[in-house]
């Protein structure tokens, strides 16, 4: 185990029985947030992805974990009683730890959508912290060695393995190290696995409701097999599955974005961009270093409405992490989302280039399809609009649905005006049939939306596929952007 400390981020961490029960504190609270109804967590040892149930008002076996796991915060006891865990601080971190925690969750838990456990180490980690949050001490250990042993480059998991280890040690034998203790809560590395584990737990108790997607997300063409949201406040990237049922929720897993957060404006600003973009590629790991992990996936940044904004900078990519690391913590890249090289193995097999699209927020909202379904129908107007203005001929008429600056993406930019005769003369006296269409909502200080579709004119069996960008001014749709992808 020493080798593997050494290898770690954990490295200056004095990992010595006395002072584990720091973290110890942080077990027992997270152990109580799982334990409570509705949030019974069922441990993955295969490595793939599988549903468990999430149950309103939860077992007899989920209610007295709870019970036991509260008697032992306010005693200081842990699994059989006969180990305590004594510092007073500890106690007050895992009470405040465990009410700022729960109180929120109990309201979403009755109407969650099934646990998506993504990654077999992350879901075999919240089950140790189950057991011994239900008193199974030893079962904890054993699953924590386990762990310890497959995923030796998980340093969070390193770090609850030693304590465990630290809670076998009886009382009697544990001397007082109040300076090593000081010094371990102020070690900017605990720091951040500290918040590393609580945002891996908040994510995986608070999941969002049944059959809701993500507000970006109106409709998606079923050339788009899967759609991926990024929620930078849980450290959480949720993977959804598109069928001509319509996207589901079948994964999730946790990921670390920019040092300095998130709203990206210029270039070396560390933080990650918001906004709807498109995976543009995915790079080969043997053309990259070892840092980038499994592989990189690159992302449009910055898109047509950043460039709007005036916002630079480039290379933000979705990839994998050194083979030395696990995992990273939540703040912890240059602007890019880092997930577990396990994890981005499974995306890779998944994406398309071109066609996924990356919706990176501060925080998700989720919807149910009546809300989408209402804000598609506005919108879908619009197209249908501007599609019979070009019909018509009317130039005049036509042009009131583009801004000013409009431009269409080519070699060298064409201005609205070039457009504007182009669209008469490939549209005009012709019906056209739209379809594959897919409606991307993005929403902060301006109202936007990122149209595709195919179109098809009758008596024809091609056409042109659009990428379009639509701003809403004075409650009216304008175009800014276009990009005729085929």
């Amino acid at each position: 185990m020493a080798d593997i400390v050494r290898r770690s981020r954990l490295q200056n961490f004095p990992l010595q029985p006395r002072s584990g029960k720091l973290l110890a504190a942080l077990m027992a609270a997270s152990a109580l947030m799982l334990a409570t109804p509705g949030a019974a967590l069922a441990a993955n040892n295969s490595g793939t992805s599988k549903t468990a149930s999430t149950k309103t008002g939860g077992s007899k076996a989920a209610k007295a974990g709870s019970r036991a796991s509260a008697k032992e915060t306010k005693s200081g006891k842990a699994g059989t009683g006969k180990t305590q865990l004594q510092a007073k601080s500890s106690k007050r971190t895992a009470v405040a730890d465990n009410q700022s925690a729960t109180r929120p969750a109990r309201k979403t838990a009755r109407t969650a959508a099934p646990l998506q456990e993504a990654n077999g180490a992350e879901a075999r980690l919240i089950g140790v912290y189950e057991l011994f949050g239900r008193g199974k001490t030893r079962e904890a250990l054993a699953k924590a060695r386990d762990l310890v042993r497959d995923h030796p480059n998980f340093q969070l998991a390193q770090l609850v393995y030693g304590d465990l280890l630290a809670a076998q040690v009886p009382p009697s034998n544990a001397m007082p190290d109040s300076a090593g203790i000081a010094r371990l809560r102020g070690n900017p590395a605990m720091v951040e696995l500290h918040e590393e584990s609580r945002r891996r737990l908040q994510a995986l108790r608070e999941r969002p409701p049944a059959g809701t997607v993500p507000s970006q997300f109106l409709t998606l063409s079923t050339r788009s097999r899967f759609a991926i949201a990024v929620d930078a406040s849980r450290s959480r990237l949720y993977l959804l599955e598109n069928s001509d049922k319509g996207l589901k929720l079948v994964a999730d897993y946790y990921i670390s974005v920019g040092k300095a957060g998130t709203d990206k404006s210029i270039e070396g600003d560390a933080r990650t961009p918001l906004g709807v973009y498109y995976i543009t590629s995915s790079l080969d790991p043997r053309s990259l270093k070892d840092f980038y992990g499994a592989g990189a996936l690159p992302i449009n940044y910055p898109n047509p409405y950043d460039l709007r904004r005036g916002k630079t900078g480039s290379g933000i990519w979705l990839h994998g992490t050194p083979p030395q690391q696990f995992a990273r913590a939540p703040l912890a890249s240059d602007g890019c989302v880092v997930m577990a090289n396990p994890d981005l193995k499974q995306l890779l097999r998944k994406v398309q280039i071109g066609a996924t699209p990356v919706v990176t927020a501060r925080s998700l909202q989720w919807i149910a399809a009546p809300q989408a379904e209402k804000e598609t129908k506005k919108f879908a107007d619009s197209i249908t609009a501007w599609k019979d203005a070009r019909a018509s001929g009317n130039e005049a008429q036509l042009k009131k649905f583009y801004l000013p600056d409009f431009q269409r993406a080519s070699r060298k930019p064409v201005d609205a005006n070039s457009v504007l005769r182009d669209e008469l003369t490939y549209a005009q006296g012709k019906r056209v049939q739209i379809k594959d269409t897919s409606y991307l909502h993005w929403r902060d200080t301006e109202d936007t939306m990122i149209a595709t579709f195919g179109e098809v004119f009758e008596g024809e069996k091609n056409g042109r596929t659009r990428r379009q960008y639509w701003l809403r001014q004075a409650g009216e749709w304008k175009l800014f952007h276009e990009e005729i992808l085929g």
